[in-house]
């Protein structure tokens, strides 16, 4: 697995590391490139000009720390909550992470019809999964802007945990740290012990591959399998500290909303947060705050009282000025891609998610039509059930594409009529592992949820 080949090292917070290149094996008779959207190392602060923010997202933009390599962000998504609805012509089996039924904004289903699962929401999630391994297998820079994911992601979550938090707030934290961490802890045995083969030196550090609330260390050749762990380490922030947001959320709703779109610009013009974990995560708790608070909105009823209009404005608002700073900035960070601007992330991110959770609000759509189309009703309910396998393993199925697809190479008919060289091909074989992967590790979701582990869910 071509994770890279070389330790990085030098000694404190001094800077991050560049962003890095995955470069494919080449296959025989002149095999071209299987760039894996990631761009070019800068060199580190003091050597080059410095960024305007501590981090970068989508492309592994790091931090080195005692010979350790670390990457704050990557497009990535990630623990997923599933968002239940009341129509019972669409239930499915909640997944391991399904927390309280929802009941639509209207009047509330009868308990005897059971608890059902929200379609809408449902989807969303799939498309994010479907958006986030296309990305990282072309990079394509636009990819934020037409779907930004994980925005998308935070604010479903978000949604759910504000309908969990009516219960005990400990027992609901409890609760998704059970649900995440065990699929986390067997990705990472594996993760671990083909870094510490491959001459990884972990120190004290090694302790956040148990609890992911700072970001967990790494050599470089494993840097590609484990810098989507920026989500996990984010999402566990925003529920260690959901209780207290609800409550402040829930004495000023909007005034609450819009300031939350602050920090970002206070990050990025007037304080710069340390260049370690704890500022690589208070960025990205940063960037996603509106988000996850939009999600509380859509939960508490906030967004159904709302005239249409007012939304609708807003919302287009958010999202000029957030493609505006991407396209204004290009200079600055080197692209428009909204992984990389944390200013542009936050403000497009926030005016897509305000549409969707207000159409959702508004008009109560819940997509149950999916209901006839059978086979893809079913992949929205496996993509739902093993969202976080799908996650964890994605990076790891398209490193494995790539030595695998060299192997076509020496089957004469399969280099005459194969695309062996195009990324569309080695992103279908990615999807290939990937399905393989759900049925082999997936079942570790089902034993998180206290459930008895299928095949399938």
């Amino acid at each position: 697995m071509s994770w890279g080949s070389e330790q990085q090292r030098y000694q404190g917070y001094e800077g991050y590391q560049g962003q890095q290149e995955y470069q494919g094996q080449q296959g025989q008779q002149g095999q071209q490139g299987y760039d894996y959207g990631y761009g070019q190392q800068p060199d580190p602060y003091g050597q080059g000009r410095q960024p305007q923010i501590p981090q970068q997202y989508g492309h592994g933009q790091g931090y080195v720390d005692h010979g350790q390599v670390y990457v704050t962000e990557t497009a990535p998504l990630p623990v997923i909550e599933p968002e239940p609805a009341a129509d019972a012509a669409v239930r499915t089996e909640p997944s391991p992470d399904a927390g309280e039924p929802e009941s639509p904004a209207a009047d509330p289903a009868p308990k005897a019809k059971g608890i059902g699962r929200d379609r809408y929401f449902d989807a969303l999630r799939a498309v994010a999964l479907v958006r986030v391994v296309a990305y990282h297998t072309f990079g394509w820079a636009w990819a934020g802007l037409v779907f930004p994911s994980m925005g998308v992601m935070f604010a479903l979550a978000g949604s759910l945990m504000a309908k969990s938090l009516e219960r005990p707030a400990l027992k609901v934290v409890k609760s998704r740290m059970r649900r995440l961490l065990p699929p986390f802890w067997f990705w990472g045995f594996f993760v671990v012990v083909a870094m510490l083969i491959h001459d990884w030196m972990p120190g004290w550090q090694i302790v956040f591959w148990i609890v992911p609330v700072g970001d967990p260390p790494g050599n470089q050749w494993g840097i590609q399998a484990w810098e989507i762990l920026w989500y996990l380490r984010t999402y566990l922030w925003f529920v260690l500290m959901s209780p207290l947001l609800l409550k402040v959320f829930r004495k000023a709703p909007l005034p609450v909303l819009l300031l939350s779109l602050a920090p970002i610009l206070v990050f990025q013009y007037a304080w710069q947060p340390p260049y370690n974990r704890f500022g690589s995560g208070l960025t990205d708790f940063a960037t996603f705050l509106f988000c996850w608070l939009v999600g509380f909105a859509h939960r508490e009823g906030v967004l159904q009282r709302l005239k249409p209009a007012l939304v609708i404005l807003a919302s287009l608002a958010l999202l000029a000025y957030g493609g505006w700073y991407a396209f204004a900035h290009q200079a600055e960070f080197g692209t428009y891609d909204l992984d990389e601007v944390p200013v542009a992330q936050t403000f497009w991110s926030a005016g897509f998610v305000t549409l969707l959770m207000y159409f959702k609000a508004y008009y109560n759509v819940d997509f149950a039509w999916l209901a006839r189309f059978k086979r893809l009703d079913r992949i929205v309910t496996i993509f739902n059930g093993r969202a976080v396998t799908i996650y964890l393993w994605h990076e790891i199925a398209l490193v494995l594409a790539v030595p695998l697809i060299d192997q076509f190479w020496k089957v004469p008919a399969f280099e005459k009529w194969l695309p062996l060289e195009s990324q569309w091909f080695m992103f279908g074989i990615g999807w290939v592992l990937i399905w393989v992967a759900i049925p082999l590790v997936g079942w570790v979701e089902d034993v998180a949820a206290k459930k008895k582990p299928k095949l399938l869910p």
